[in-house]
């Protein structure tokens, strides 16, 4: 007997099918516009001349690039030596944004933990707090850490009244400044991946690695954190990526010790008479130190899938 025209719904597949470029059009249009032709334009000029009074002159050269990594003297006629003022402001950068990001790991992970084993409207109540904080512009928290650091300010009041110390601790200023401003400003990214993948992890894992007599470390090492690692690795990448070129924390709680990348970018964009050119040539060194760490996340991700 001959089959029956067939009455069940077309799959998504079917529906969308030939459409895949239509539907992707709207995000290559902001992409492009913003993002590429950006990035173009900064790679433009970090190969242009600075003019001595500002601005730039339309003449390509290597000059911002060997400014950043070669000191050849004052008026540029001694022999070249390594500049290592720019490159300890970005290695200062590196290891502030990788501590500020085991920080947020460390603190993280347990927070979406528990909030990911909480029930339904425990769970959401958790996760309101947790992004409360958003609905204050960055400036404004970064200034409230810094009333709150302060010598004369409520966190010294409080350990005074205590007793803990007996003279106002010196925060602001300080390494440590900038990053309890790196680890406040961006620990939410930190925990909403994580909470993501924790929220999909089967509990049952965990109950046959107990049955078969594995301790709660071993559990955590080689069920739950390979199950959760995508969420890790996603977590880690939203905020190294932006605590490394992190410019507000640098410049309003730390002092001219703690100056990072961000900050010397920002400051060749000041005024007229900034040095456009240089500040481009480091956002592009800035940004070929990011593409570096979204390739490893890429294959790392391309590894665990293929498990």
């Amino acid at each position: 007997m001959a089959a029956g025209p067939s009455n069940a719904p077309p799959s998504k597949s079917s529906v969308y099918h030939g459409l895949g470029t239509r539907l992707m059009l709207p995000s290559w249009i902001v992409i492009g516009i913003f993002l590429v032709i950006p990035v173009g334009i900064m790679f433009v000029y970090s190969f242009l001349t600075k003019e001595f009074r500002g601005g730039v002159i339309w003449e390509f050269s290597l000059a911002s690039y060997d400014q950043f990594f070669l000191y050849r003297g004052l008026f540029g006629d001694e022999p070249p030596t390594i500049e290592w003022t720019y490159l300890s402001i970005f290695w200062r950068s590196i290891w502030q944004a990788a501590l500020a990001t085991f920080l947020c790991l460390v603190i993280g992970f347990p927070t979406a933990w528990f909030i990911a084993t909480r029930a339904g409207r425990q769970r959401s109540f958790w996760l309101f707090l947790v992004t409360i904080p958003y609905w204050v512009n960055l400036l404004i928290r970064t200034i409230s850490m810094k009333f709150l650091i302060r010598e004369s300010g409520p966190l010294n009041e409080f350990l005074l009244m205590l007793g803990v110390i007996s003279e106002p601790l010196q925060i602001l200023n300080t390494h440590l400044a900038v990053q309890l401003g790196l680890f406040y400003s961006y620990l939410p990214f930190m925990v909403l991946p994580i909470y993501a993948s924790v929220e999909r992890y089967n509990y049952a894992l965990s109950e046959a690695a107990a049955d078969l007599y594995a301790t709660r470390w071993s559990t955590l090492r080689y069920v739950i954190l390979p199950t959760v690692k995508p969420g890790i690795i996603a977590g880690c990448i939203l905020v190294f990526v932006p605590s490394l070129g992190a410019f507000l924390a640098p410049d309003l709680l730390g002092g001219a010790k703690t100056f990072m990348i961000g900050s010397l970018i920002e400051e060749q964009f000041k005024g007229s008479a900034g040095n456009w050119p240089f500040g481009a040539a480091a956002s592009m060194i800035l940004l070929s130190m990011v593409l570096v760490v979204l390739t490893f996340y890429a294959r790392a991700q391309t590894k665990a899938e293929a498990r």
